[in-house]
């Protein structure tokens, strides 16, 4: 690795020459701090081309009102790799697996030895204003790209954007350098996505000499935000009713309050944290013997 160069940013006077130049003194707690000056340093492509590796040196030399300066200030390197333009048509879609967002692939990057790019995603939580990577997918031939974050938490509110990395590869270790970003869009994150439909219901009764009950048995449910089951039961010819007074918290459930004679219909729903209730389960039925 080596330094392509050194580029000194002189700054001008900030008073007209003949005026006096204040002594310095603590500023007082009524006195506001002083902004901070920018500048931005426009490359040329063949630069970035020529030494996409290379470092590039800056430093800041201030000068009086007579020209003079008391030197250099500490240095600052940046690579002087390539950065991409931002994507375009950043889009957001609420779904039950996350916030699936979408975008315009940018144009194919140039080939370059120890350089590669890839999408950045930022997550802001409104709020707080906390930001944080939300993920990272290489640059590729994708005409569509797409990620789905599952990171985020629900009943927020956040603003998502996206930027091309360059990164390159030094013996060192990686370094990393932004392009620009889009322009954000923001998601309300509100859940009203039910878990799935409980599946694989069985009704079994009770054997000779026991106390009579049927027992359910399903395939349990595996979302992260999962709360319990509801089991609902009706008679031939009548709408279902719920008979957990609780939430049920295994995939599986006793009946016993039941009348000699009956055939019994089950079906089982979902609960997630926020209760959203998914739809019922296909039935399972069993009868009671009229003599046990």
């Amino acid at each position: 690795m080596h330094d392509c160069g050194a580029f000194v940013i002189e700054l001008p006077p900030q008073k007209a020459a003949g005026q006096r130049v204040p002594s310095r003194r603590r500023p007082s707690q009524s006195q506001q701090p002083q902004p901070q000056e920018t500048y931005t340093d426009q490359l040329s492509p063949s630069l970035e081309l020529q030494s996409p590796t290379s470092n590039l040196s800056y430093a800041v030399s201030v000068l009086n009102s007579y020209g003079r300066s008391a030197g250099l200030s500490n240095q600052v390197q940046v690579p002087s790799a390539p950065t991409l333009a931002a994507p375009e048509n950043l889009a957001a879609h609420l779904s039950a697996n996350g916030v699936e967002l979408t975008w315009n692939a940018v144009p194919s990057s140039p080939e370059i030895p120890h350089v590669k790019f890839e999408y950045r995603v930022y997550r802001r939580d409104v709020v707080t204003g906390q930001g944080a990577i939300a993920g990272e997918l290489p640059v590729s031939g994708t005409p569509n790209p797409s990620f789905v974050d599952s990171g985020f938490e629900w009943e927020k509110t956040y603003d998502y954007r996206v930027t091309v990395l360059t990164v390159v590869d030094r013996p060192d270790g990686p370094e990393q350098v932004e392009g620009d970003d889009t322009s954000s869009v923001r998601v309300v994150a509100h859940d009203i996505f039910p878990p799935a439909t409980p599946t694989g219901l069985q009704a079994v009764f009770s054997g000779p000499g026991q106390k009579p009950f049927i027992d359910l048995i399903w395939a349990g449910n595996s979302e992260s935000d999962f709360a319990g089951y509801n089991v609902y039961r009706r008679n031939v010819g009548s709408e279902p009713v719920k008979i957990n007074t609780e939430l049920v918290k295994t995939p599986s459930f006793r009946d016993a309050n039941l009348v000699p004679g009956h055939e019994y219909f089950y079906s089982i729903s979902a609960l997630d944290a926020r209760g959203n209730e998914s739809s019922r389960s296909e039935e399972a039925s069993e009868t009671v013997p009229a003599e046990y």
